[in-house]
């Protein structure tokens, strides 16, 4: 069976990839199947479902495929590891889309490869159905992602703390090439290896570049601009990614790598949930600051191409990359003056959004429900005390909607269209880290009926969902999910 696969990666040099096969596994069954995805990129999705199990879960490979292991290097927590590479994802092509795009076809716990130092190559299914569950929730976000096609289970155990059920997630991405690629030929002076992928990112994704007068200064504006609007849309939404290493920076703008990512419930711009995070490098408000870090990482690889003089190239850079933060502060304030409301701007706008926020924090108020809440005051001012009970009665939450309402009354837009406006940007519904650790739970145990229904709510994220409104609800004290862990 063929699939249509495009092989424009493995085109490259052999130092870019190794060439490996999936490890076959022992009763792989299909636990979810997108079959939407599968259309959108021009698949025959009858077919394709027909033969998942043996397909995705690497037993029977698609006749065209030709599965590689992508080779790069990262900075793992500040800490630079000169080879990591997938150590338990194999590529196995890329499929041009009915929107004529390119996208990559990844099985993620397909086995060993040359790049797996200490693991075993596989994966549980809790984290690869927590993958496919969160990227598919952003995805009905519209926050630019990774997509999932599919979750097989491998009918085989493996080992973390305890035995789990394995499984393979196929992921399906605009591309895998991330700044730690750049940073694997680097760090060896691979000044052709870097001239090669800059050229295939070009061709890849910023085809404009070409023509630019210093190409690769124009990739890195590019990957700039997109990761300024990348990370104020997770922060948005209230997402925090839990593990951003400059090997989970894609360089084609997606959000990469679900392991110990978490949506805040209570604001506070100091939440951590990664297990490994312990000295919080990576808490939602640091996230604008580590992206324009890892952009600075990326700068430094692309040096040589962007001048030869050495002086000339780090000042290039350092005006593409310095303004990161600016740039950032003036897109967030743009997307949260859209959540309180306004569609104009004035001067005392982000003094408002900011003492909104503190109040929030000050009375722990939940982020998703308090902004959804006042889309709904602001259609029925008869929402105002379900509003005002997410606050603390010390809280000067009433001063602030006074001032709130008059600053709407300053905004030309009518009602009707604040409101659609309003709701097109709060959603009701996140995938909450105590629905999302329940579902994976009963998942283990062999019943996926609570993650295909919570699925199934996730991708309606903006609509009112009356019966299932529980959903969008905070967790009681009781079920706080504290902690969230990467996988491997």
């Amino acid at each position: 069976m063929r699939l249509g696969f495009e092989h424009s990666y493995s085109a490259l040099p052999s130092r870019f990839y190794a060439r490996v096969n999936p490890t076959t596994v022992a009763d792989p069954q299909v636990v979810i199947f997108n079959t939407r995805l599968a259309e959108d990129l021009g698949l025959e999705s009858n077919v394709v479902e027909r033969e998942a199990a043996a397909m995705l879960s690497g037993n029977r490979l698609p006749d065209d495929a030709n599965p590689i292991a992508m080779a790069y290097a990262g900075h793992q927590f500040g800490t630079f590891v000169p080879r990591l590479g997938d150590g338990r994802a194999i590529l196995l092509g890329e499929l041009k889309g009915r929107d004529g795009i390119l996208r990559d076809l990844q099985l993620k716990g397909a086995g060993l490869t040359p790049f797996s130092r200490d693991g075993d190559g596989r994966a549980a299914v809790g984290p690869m159905l927590r993958e496919y569950l969160i990227s598919e929730a952003m995805h009905a976000l519209s926050v630019p992602t990774t997509r999932s096609l599919a979750v097989v289970t491998t009918g085989e155990r493996v080992f973390r703390e305890d035995a789990l059920p394995g499984a393979v997630l196929t992921r399906v991405a605009a591309s895998h090439v991330r700044v730690g690629t750049f940073q694997y030929f680097a760090a060896r002076g691979d000044q052709d290896a870097l001239r090669e992928l800059l050229d295939y990112v070009i061709a890849r994704h910023y085809p404009e570049a070409r023509d630019a007068d210093v190409p690769a200064l124009a990739v890195l504006t590019a990957v700039t601009q997109r990761q300024v609007a990348l990370v104020a849309d997770w922060m948005l939404v209230g997402f925090i990614h839990g593990v951003m290493n400059t090997d989970n920076m894609a360089l084609s703008g997606e959000t990469i790598d679900y392991g110990p990512c978490a949506f805040m419930d209570d604001y506070d711009p100091n939440t951590v949930f990664s297990s490994i995070d312990h000295n919080g490098r990576y808490a939602y408000a640091n996230q604008p600051a580590i992206a324009q870090w890892n952009l600075a990482r990326f700068a430094e690889t692309l040096l040589l191409l962007i001048d030869p003089d050495p002086e000339k190239a780090v000042s290039l850079a350092t005006e593409v990359v310095q303004p990161f933060i600016a740039r950032f502060d003036a897109r967030i304030l743009e997307g949260m003056r859209r959540k309180i409301g306004l569609s104009s701007a004035m001067e005392g706008d982000a003094d408002l959004i900011k003492r909104l926020l503190a109040t929030m924090q000050y009375s722990h108020a939940d982020f998703a429900l308090t902004f959804r809440r006042l889309a709904l005051a602001a259609q029925d001012p008869g929402e105002l005390p379900e509003l005002r009970g997410l606050f603390a009665a010390t809280s000067d939450i009433d001063g602030w909607l006074r001032n709130w309402q008059e600053r709407l009354e300053c905004d030309p837009q009518t009602i009707a269209e604040r409101v659609a406006s309003m709701r097109a940007v709060n959603p009701t519904v996140v995938p909450r880290n105590h629905r999302v650790e329940a579902a994976l739970n009963a998942a283990e145990s062999g019943d996926y009926s609570p993650f295909h229904r919570l699925l199934g709510i996730l991708q309606r994220p903006y609509d009112d969902q009356p019966e299932v409104g529980d959903y969008s609800l905070p967790p009681q004290p009781s079920e706080r999910v504290l902690q969230t862990f990467c996988g491997t």
